[in-house]
């Protein structure tokens, strides 16, 4: 049985073919810079296409064992065997699936989180403390590690604003479907008169670029500000000015880092994360150009939001952009975020994007 319509990697496979013969023609060597491109592409494309071969090679044995079972008098003694087979393959196949959706140029990269609170004082703070549990825990089931690089508490209760340097495999790939503007409907606990409330958030996730090209900072258009850590770190990094916030005057973007206990190390870190924003920037700009070729604008306004929480009257999480629902709220706020992420890859899939 041929399993080459359910999936297909023959392009990569010719390609795979090409360059390997390339690398065995006379002279392939002498042009270095050429060679060891050529090395680096195949590397990569034998890493997506070899796990793909295996796969079919495993589901041609188990096809062949079904063939064979169907001609025995007793077909049962080898469902058990199969079943397990099948089970194996299917996580296998769906591993591989979502690797292949994560092909985009910074899928792979870690990513940076900033979770800020909107209008509505200790209440939109609150909500913002929320989602950094709920984001923390993700990460932890994720096998990702995330760290709090800026934190600023609200004045009662929550946060204002916070980052998480997130780190691992495809984390920016996972995290990327966050980006936007989230919405709690709830019975408020800081209102006495117990009345129902609607709090924003927006979160915002950017790639970390460990090379950011193109990306020069004038070092007259930056203002540094050091200022004693709230974060992290005790009392040792309390008796110094080690957190660094710097301001890019052209955009306004400020970004702070407060969790090393030294300030050049938290000054690297916090230019390294503004470069990286920058070029997220440019990167938007190319699309947002696209976008109004294509006249798909979206004012940013209430019912526009990206995602719902509703904790009352009923309970339920609404992605807007991909349709994903459900209902067990509880689950989501405890990390539990994977098929809304699998949703939204599965859809700007289908979409193209």
């Amino acid at each position: 049985m041929s399993w080459g319509g359910i999936f297909d990697v023959s392009g990569k496979d010719a390609r795979v073919a090409a360059l390997r013969d390339e690398s065995v023609h006379p002279g392939f060597w002498d042009d270095t810079e050429h060679a060891q491109a050529a090395m680096q592409e195949l590397a990569r494309l034998e890493e997506t296409t070899v796990p793909w071969q295996e796969l079919r090679r495993r589901l041609d044995d188990a096809a062949e064992m079904l063939e064979f079972a169907a001609e025995e008098e007793d077909p049962s003694a080898y469902a058990q065997e199969v079943r397990s087979q099948l089970a194996e393959l299917q996580v296998i196949w769906e591993r591989l699936e979502m690797t292949d959706i994560l092909s985009g140029p910074h899928d792979g990269a870690n990513a940076y989180v900033e979770i800020n609170s909107g209008a509505g004082g200790t209440e939109s703070c609150d909500w913002a403390s929320m989602l950094l549990r709920m984001y923390l825990r993700y990460c932890d089931k994720a096998g990702l590690k995330a760290e709090i690089t800026d934190e600023v508490p609200g004045e009662v209760a929550g946060v204002k604003n916070v980052t998480l340097h997130v780190r691992g495999p495809y984390a920016y790939g996972k995290l990327k479907c966050e980006h936007g503007v989230h919405r709690l409907v709830r019975i408020s606990p800081f209102d006495a008169q117990k009345r129902r409330h609607t709090s924003f958030a927006s979160v915002d996730v950017i790639p970390e670029i460990e090379e950011v090209e193109n990306v020069e900072i004038n070092a007259k258009e930056i203002r540094i500000d050091t200022y004693l850590s709230s974060g992290a770190g005790g009392q040792n990094v309390q008796k110094n000015e080690t957190a660094v916030r710097i301001t890019h005057i052209p955009t306004g973007i400020v970004v702070a880092c407060q969790n090393e206990r030294s300030q050049l190390k938290n000054r690297e870190f916090a230019m390294k994360v503004l470069k990286s924003k920058l070029a997220e920037i440019e990167r938007k700009k190319q699309e947002d150009q696209l976008t109004q070729l294509r006249g798909d604008v979206r004012s940013i306004e209430w019912g526009n939001q990206d995602r719902s929480y509703v904790f009352q009257p009923y309970t339920l999480v609404k992605d807007y952009r991909s349709g994903y629902e459900t209902g067990n709220i509880i689950a989501v706020m405890d990390g539990e975020i994977e098929p809304m992420i699998s949703a939204y890859l599965q859809k700007t899939r289908s979409h193209g994007k």
